[in-house]
């Protein structure tokens, strides 16, 4: 147990950056499924898992997780929306503990591809197991959102 309260509190800091084979406008659109009913989460076992979640893609919306029976998870709000360019949430995301995050998806056109930069700042009362799958599992998602995009190119 921490001495302090300063020394219980932690950070994330976490930038990624991507380039995927798809114009703004499909990243984004793929970023919107991704975040909302095409959702998917590894299952521990080298695959994925369906993890549908509801993105109400306007300032204020909510973004959540509803389980049925009126109980569900709420994961943030949108802070800032600019299709097809950006868009910021902020909320508790998974943490249900003391915490406060920051997400922002910011896509710029290079070429006919997309360059997608993700940022995830916390503070708050961070396990270190969190702190480390972050990684892991923004990654997963990045990688989700490319496969969408270059997917929906395909088939159009």
């Amino acid at each position: 147990m921490p001495a302090t309260l300063e020394e219980a509190i932690h950070t994330i800091n976490l930038v990624k950056e991507l380039t995927i084979n798809a114009p703004v406008a499909i990243t984004f659109e793929s970023i919107l499924a991704e975040l909302g009913p095409e959702g998917e989460k590894p299952d521990g076992h080298g695959g994925s898992a369906p993890f549908p979640m509801t993105l109400e893609p306007w300032p204020g919306g909510r973004w959540f997780r509803d389980t049925g029976n009126n109980s569900g998870h709420l994961w943030g709000h949108v802070q800032v929306i600019k299709p097809p360019t950006l868009i910021e949430i902020c909320g508790p995301m998974f943490m249900s503990y003391p915490a406060a995050n920051f997400i922002q998806y910011r896509l710029a056109a290079a070429g006919s591809a997309t360059q997608l930069t993700l940022t995830h700042r916390a503070m708050g009362f961070i396990p270190e197991d969190h702190r480390k799958g972050v990684h892991i599992g923004w990654e997963f998602g990045l990688n989700k959102i490319r496969q969408l995009a270059e997917g929906r190119v395909r088939n159009r």
